[in-house]
């Protein structure tokens, strides 16, 4: 889209903005971060909308791009950064019109990926791994384009169908066991990279919530009801009950909406807290509806530490401060510490290492302005000497870390940024 050297007025002024602000050091790394999302994973299309590669993969994952251009919705009123925001919402719901169940797509009908999935599969798809915050994500960012745009020409009719398609599946999805013909198998690989039971997955009872396949991570789901990402649901159909009303004046879907919303908000409620004896109630991340749960934190968000970022509820919330006590703690499986840093990993990268998604998460979601300038400083010195944000680094040795181009964690590290500096994202 941008192969010429200038970044866009809006950018630039920005950048001036948080020089005035910040030390030098955290506004290079700002200007390099926000750079290089712009000028090498945003491509304009023909169409009108944008395909945006993740990094270091040539696909487009309906979260990651999502995430990857929303700290340009401060800027959302400029409009050649408002006709970018706005393509990047309309191919995602082109592509949710293809297929809900996808993660991840190609720029055309290619076959590129993993077309050997035994899974519905379709050359436009390049991973058909199903997970509700693919389904979130979209939505998330068309709603905060059209409060920050104050536009809302995305909010078109392919909007309107995907939004009833997601709303469709999602409900289909409460009763996986019965109602599902989703199944998803992959073979000579890990087997977080695969579900059991033949593509169904671990069994699940009712809850209200709704099924996932797959974590943020794009690692299976140990149990059906992934809570974080249930929670995000949440959020959103709200946002479609506001669209609805506002835009679209559709009594019918904005009650739709919120009668999902409530199911699945009891469903957590219900079986998604857990009374932890060190902690008190905590959320789970993981439940199957039959008891089961599992107690952890990933780094990817929807994360439950990322739960006042995502608006399901608020930093002094009693039950989040246990439940971030617990995931900041030896007690989550992922939290590493090492001579570096300490913070949250996954099972989807080495042991020992900790993920600068988590760790501007961390600070975006933390009450006191001492820990947000100190988590700021650590990611400022575990870049490995490259400029940019990577996904997990080694917590004793931040020059050993995975994926040196991802754009999603060096936006992390801008939102955190911005927030330190007093600019935020309308919601």
């Amino acid at each position: 889209m941008h192969h010429d050297t200038e970044l866009p007025e809006a950018i630039r002024r920005l950048t001036d903005a948080v020089r005035g602000k910040q030390p030098e050091r955290t506004a290079d790394m700002f200007e390099r971060c926000l750079a290089n999302t712009w000028k090498t994973t945003l491509k304009q299309k023909d169409d009108g909308t944008t395909f945006v590669i993740t990094g270091d993969i040539p696909a487009m994952w309906l979260r990651d791009s999502a995430a990857q251009v929303r700290p340009f919705l401060v800027l959302a009123e400029d409009p050649e950064v408002r006709d970018m925001i706005q393509g990047v919402v309309r191919r995602q719901f082109d592509y949710i019109l293809r297929d809900p169940y996808a993660n991840a797509f190609n720029d055309s009908p290619s076959g590129a990926g993993h077309q050997k999935d035994v899974t519905d599969m379709s050359p436009w798809v390049w991973e058909r791994k199903y997970e509700i915050d693919s389904l979130c994500y979209p939505i998330q960012l068309s709603y905060l384009l059209w409060k920050n745009a104050g536009s809302s020409d995305h909010l078109d009719e392919n909007f309107r169908t995907g939004v009833h398609q997601i709303i469709a599946l999602w409900k289909r999805e409460q009763r996986h066991e019965f109602d599902s013909t989703y199944t998803f198998e992959r073979f000579n690989c890990p087997e977080s990279d695969t579900l059991v039971r033949n593509g169904k997955g671990s069994e699940t009872g009712y809850t209200g919530m709704t099924w996932s396949g797959f974590r943020p991570s794009d690692d299976a789901c140990m149990y059906g009801y992934l809570v974080p990402s249930n929670m995000f649901a949440v959020v959103v159909l709200r946002y479609v009950k506001e669209i609805a009303q506002e835009v679209f004046r559709d009594q019918e879907l904005a009650e739709e909406a919120e009668k999902l919303a409530v199911q699945i908000d009891k469903g957590i409620r219900e079986y998604g807290i857990l009374v932890d004896e060190e902690c008190g109630p905590i959320y789970a991340y993981e439940v199957d509806g039959l008891g089961a749960a599992n107690l952890m934190d990933d780094a990817n968000v929807p994360s439950l530490l990322s739960l006042p970022y995502l608006g399901y509820t608020t930093a002094d919330d009693p039950v989040y401060m246990n439940t971030r006590k617990f995931i900041l703690s030896e007690r989550n499986p992922y939290y590493y510490q090492g001579k570096s840093a300490s913070g949250i990993g996954s099972p989807h990268t080495p042991n020992q290492y900790i993920w600068h998604i988590a760790l501007a998460m961390q600070g975006m979601t933390s009450q006191d302005d001492i820990e947000k300038q100190f988590l700021l400083n650590v990611l400022l010195a575990t870049d490995g000497g490259t400029g940019l944000m990577h996904e997990g680094f080694d917590a004793d040795n931040p020059e050993e870390f995975t994926r040196p181009w991802f754009s999603w964690a060096n936006m992390m590290f801008c939102e955190l940024v911005l927030m330190c500096s007093g600019i935020t994202v309308q919601r």
